[in-house]
């Protein structure tokens, strides 16, 4: 049985969005093509939006 909500909370296909970041695994940051973090970069957030994770909040008492 498939529940209700993963017919709406997951995404159809693919993106045709390339992000201007990729992330780099040494520094587990998303980085802008010139090294810089992508989080330093206050145009490309505020056009990309932002996210949450709730990933810690299990297992941290200060997430």
């Amino acid at each position: 049985m498939r529940p209700f909500t993963l017919n709406y909370a997951l995404p159809t296909g693919q993106s045709a969005a390339v992000p201007p970041y990729h992330f780099d695994v040494s520094l587990q940051l998303n980085v802008l093509p010139d090294g810089r973090p992508a989080v330093s970069d206050r145009a490309l957030l505020m056009a990309t939006g932002t996210t949450t994770s709730t990933a810690g909040s299990q297992t941290h008492f200060d997430d």
